[in-house]
C-alpha cells in the first residue's frame, strides 16, 4: 500500500504558506534553503547593475529573489528565480499574489549543492513556460550560461558577456564584473 501526499495548489500556498522558503513543483512543496553569502552578493549585483539599467531605460519591471511566478497549473508550479525581468509590453501593476506566467528573463545563481541535472531541468521549465531567456550564474566557477529554446530544443551557451539585444537593447555586462567588488 503506497501513501502519497495531497497535491498543493498555488492558492493554498499563498493563503497559508509554511514557515521558510518554498517553491511548488507540480503540486509538491519543495523547501529552499537560505542563500549563502556568495549567492546573495551575486543576486545583489544583478539587481543593482541589470535592474538599474532596466529602470533607467524604462524597459519594464524587475523582481527580487522571493517573487513567485505561477508557471504551470493543474498541478500547479510556482517558481521563484533569483532575479526576474518582465518587459513593459507584458507588465501590469503587480498585485499581492503570485505573478501569473513566466518572466521574460529569469536569472538563477547556482548554489553549491545544485546538480547540473536539476539546474538544466529548472531552466528548461522556465523556458517552456514562456520565459525568453534564462541566465545561469555559477559563483564557484565564476562563469555564466545563457539558455534559450531554439526550434523547440533547449540550448545552453557559456558566455563572457551577459546581454540580450531584444530584451535589453544596448546592455552588456562582462561576466567577470559580477564577481568583482
Amino acid at each position: 500500500m503506497s501513501t502519497t501526499s495531497p497535491l498543493f495548489t498555488a492558492k493554498q500556498l499563498e493563503a497559508n504558506p509554511p514557515e521558510g522558503r518554498w517553491e511548488l513543483v507540480k503540486g509538491e512543496l519543495k523547501e529552499m534553503s537560505p542563500a549563502g553569502g556568495a549567492h546573495g552578493w551575486i543576486v545583489g549585483n544583478l539587481t543593482v547593475v541589470v535592474g538599474g539599467y532596466i529602470r533607467q531605460k524604462k524597459l519594464g519591471r524587475i523582481f527580487g529573489a522571493e517573487t513567485g511566478f505561477l508557471i504551470e497549473q493543474n498541478p500547479d508550479t510556482v517558481r521563484a528565480p533569483d532575479f526576474a525581468f518582465v518587459s513593459s509590453a507584458a507588465t501590469t501593476r503587480p498585485h499581492h499574489g503570485f505573478i501569473s506566467g513566466a518572466p521574460d528573463l529569469a536569472a538563477e545563481v547556482i548554489s553549491p549543492n545544485d546538480t547540473s541535472t536539476v539546474v538544466s531541468a529548472k531552466s528548461e521549465q522556465w523556458l517552456r513556460a514562456g520565459c525568453k531567456v534564462v541566465w545561469l550564474i555559477d559563483p564557484a566557477r565564476e562563469t555564466a550560461a545563457v539558455c534559450t529554446l531554439e526550434d523547440g530544443a533547449y540550448v545552453m551557451r557559456s558566455v563572457e558577456v551577459l546581454s540580450d539585444a531584444n530584451l535589453l537593447p544596448g546592455f552588456e555586462l562582462p561576466v567577470n564584473e559580477l564577481f568583482q567588488q
